[in-house]
């Protein structure tokens, strides 16, 4: 009935509710294939079922089918990059997977893993790992084979797999490639992560499925899909190496300062601080950067930044180029200017817990950088002053993928040392952590 419901975009009368609630014996376990394919149904329906699910919930049916559902109800997400409170964003992203479903080889695990893959929220602890328990639980309950089973058990472990490795990794570096391949397994999952990723982000917010993340999910999904039909992952990756246009503009020996589109180009004797100062200047002009390369060579360094405009316009790249011009022969007070915007364009916080800053180090993914990650509040000049501890400790970006998640943002670089190696000293990691620190803390 209310599959029916749902799929005609009809209500459900609410005496028949209360009737359905008085009188509806408990379920058997587990639920027979009929009523399990009903549910997959109703999941089935797209944006109806929303308000359909609701008038279930509000007389107690659906945590009757899914008693786990109970504690998801009306709880709130404490941070402004989610606009549902938990309950909602499950129905959302349940019926935006539906929208999906064509795509993908299991329709019917899709819709129900996507509306499952957060009810770990409810509970205390990692919601993540909450979640696998509980929709291992629910999955056997509702009568899936066990093969069914580890599938949404994985969608659930694996749902933030693709956004984060896409957004936070190089998609030129091997290692990033053969982490998800080997992390997923098979085409049939990639294919389920890979509509629930973009399904979990529309119902997130408008903020979290960007063009640009999108773009990054799909190349990401295209380069896992390769090796996972037995391809070589050196097929499809670049490496972290400088292509042979950008050598050439190394060897050139000439200054280079040129914005085309959204990405800047910067060529110049290398030194400590070059990406901190050009970061600095981009920051000044309201251009955020979201992804960045670096090489050196011959006493040469080549940076290449990705931007968008706050305000959605196109980059003034002639008044851009004059300050980085400036910046770089040490004529511009960078951290004095970065000070004064942040006193214009300061806003009050908009998350009940503001993040605490933290550093992560990953020596795994990657086979020539270590991957330090940096998580933070938001704020004027955050990619400037990170990049000023690296600065500090003599240390080179290779590449760089910056995302701002809400009012927070998670900045994750691939760093050599001053020799040219990854870091694995204990020591020297606590360094870098303490300056980074030190520096995001800094209040201009």
């Amino acid at each position: 009935m209310a599959a029916a419901a749902a799929a005609d975009g009809a209500y459900l009368d609410r005496a028949m509710l209360d009737r359905l609630a008085s009188d509806t014996p408990p379920m058997p376990e587990p639920w027979p294939d009929v009523a399990r394919h009903l549910f997959e149904d109703l999941m089935s329906t797209g944006s109806d079922l929303v308000q359909v699910v609701g008038d279930l919930d509000q007389v107690g049916l659906f945590v009757h089918l899914i008693p786990e559902w109970g504690p998801c109800r009306h709880r709130p997400q404490r941070n402004a990059y989610h606009r549902f409170t938990v309950d909602r964003h499950l129905l959302e992203t349940a019926a935006e997977a539906g929208r999906l479903a064509h795509a993908v080889d299991r329709p019917d695990l899709l819709v129900v893993g996507a509306l499952l893959h957060d009810i770990g929220k409810g509970y205390p602890g990692d919601h993540t790992e909450v979640g696998i328990d509980l929709v291992r639980t629910i999955a056997t309950r509702m009568g899936y084979a066990g093969g069914d089973v580890d599938l949404l058990v994985a969608m659930v472990e694996h749902h933030l797999l693709l956004p984060d490795a896409a957004t936070r990794r190089d998609l030129d570096d091997a290692g990033t490639i053969r982490a998800v391949a080997d992390s997923v397994g098979s085409r049939v999952l990639l294919g389920l992560l890979d509509a629930l990723t973009e399904a979990d982000s529309i119902a997130t917010g408008p903020s979290a499925w960007s063009s640009w993340k999108a773009d990054l999910v799909r190349d990401l999904v295209a380069r896992v899909g390769h090796v996972l039909t037995g391809g070589d992952v050196g097929d499809v990756v670049g490496g972290l190496a400088a292509t042979p246009e950008q050598r050439a503009l190394l060897v050139a020996g000439a200054d280079v300062i040129s914005g085309e589109g959204s990405t800047l180009t910067v060529v110049t004797v290398d030194r400590p601080g070059v990406f901190s100062k050009v970061a600095g200047v981009l920051a000044l002009n309201g251009l955020d950067v979201v992804e960045a390369s670096a090489h050196t060579e011959g006493g040469r360094a080549l940076s290449v930044f990705r931007v968008t405009d706050v305000f959605g316009q196109a980059p003034a790249w002639s008044d851009v180029g004059g300050q980085i011009e400036r910046a770089l022969a040490g004529r511009l007070a960078i951290a004095a200017r970065l000070g004064e915007r942040s006193r214009i364009y300061r806003q009050a916080p908009t998350s009940a817990r503001p993040a605490r800053p933290r550093v992560t180090v990953d020596n795994e993914t990657s086979a020539v950088a270590t991957v330090l990650e940096v998580s933070c509040p938001d704020g004027v000049g955050v990619l400037y002053r990170i990049t000023r501890a690296f600065a500090e400790l003599d240390l080179d970006i290779v590449s760089a993928r910056v995302q701002t998640i809400g009012s927070d943002v998670v900045d994750a670089f691939y760093l050599l040392d001053g020799s040219g190696r990854k870091i694995t000293d204990a020591e020297h990691l606590a360094e870098i952590e303490l300056s980074v620190l030190r520096w995001v803390a800094v209040d201009f």
